[in-house]
């Protein structure tokens, strides 16, 4: 896809800038024609993620979650696409199965806007696998040939990660983020989406370079999982982030190698 960065995709890559620092800064490390196509799917992303937090009201915020299933479904359909600064572009670089596994995500999305708590692992394996697998999933594809179940293992990694990295914030507003918080149960699981992470990285030959630009978010998925599997605690405690520094030159080298 040539790259031309209208105002629909500067808003995109603007709303991701101030609310996703980390999907930003991957998608900027990425090659540039990358941009126009991750910067809309991030950007949705940002969009649908928020939706049930910016309002007390459940049907409210199933509203909001509607009118994206809704403007996912018109992209799927190939005809007429309401114009929006994001569903605009996202019309422009998704196909239908790509539009298919965004409404899974949003279908995921719900519950977010309810108070009960995930029945069971699988269940909560299921969450992080249609949200952020499903997220990978469709950007890679929409930048190029990539084997499924690399990606769902990929987008699962990073997933579980980005969900503890949150579970302060969503204790903090009265949330179980997890089905099981004792800490060699969260150790475990930490040590699964390592395990994952792994065997995706043992398959890179099956995702092709230009897929692979949906992969560097990854960048801080290892070190995250790894502190988690070793002190369960830091989860709670909210401090497993890398160091700024080392962070950024890892991101630099992962992009340069291409070995996400």
């Amino acid at each position: 896809m040539s790259l031309t960065f209208d105002d629909d995709l500067i808003a995109c890559a603007d709303l991701v800038r101030r609310a996703d620092r980390p999907r930003f800064q991957a998608a900027m490390a990425a090659p540039v024609p990358a941009r126009a196509v991750l910067f809309p799917i991030y950007a949705f992303n940002v969009e649908v993620a928020r939706a049930p937090w910016v309002t007390q009201e459940p049907m409210i915020a199933e509203m909001r979650l509607q009118w994206w299933a809704d403007a996912l479904a018109e992209i799927r359909a190939g005809g007429v696409v309401r114009r929006h600064e994001v569903v605009t572009p996202l019309a422009h670089v998704l196909d239908a199965d790509g539009a298919g596994l965004l409404i899974e995500l949003i279908e995921a999305r719900r519950w977010d806007t309810g108070r009960e708590p995930f029945s069971d692992e699988v269940e909560f394996t299921g969450y992080i696998e249609a949200t952020s697998a499903n997220l990978v999933r469709a950007a890679a594809h929409a930048l190029g040939p990539a084997e499924d179940a690399v990606l769902r293992d990929a987008g699962y990694a990073l997933g579980l990660a980005n969900w503890f990295r949150a579970i302060p914030a969503l204790e903090a507003a009265g949330r179980r983020p997890l089905p099981d918080g004792r800490p060699e149960a969260v150790a475990a699981l930490a040590r699964e989406g390592l395990r994952r992470l792994v065997r995706a990285r043992g398959r890179r030959a099956e995702v092709s370079p230009a897929a692979a630009a949906a992969l560097l978010p990854l960048w801080e998925a290892g070190p995250v999982l790894r502190a988690a599997a070793r002190r369960p605690a830091r989860v709670a405690g909210g401090t497993l982030d890398p160091a700024p520094v080392r962070s950024r030159l890892t991101l630099m080298l992962r992009a340069t190698s291409g070995r996400w």
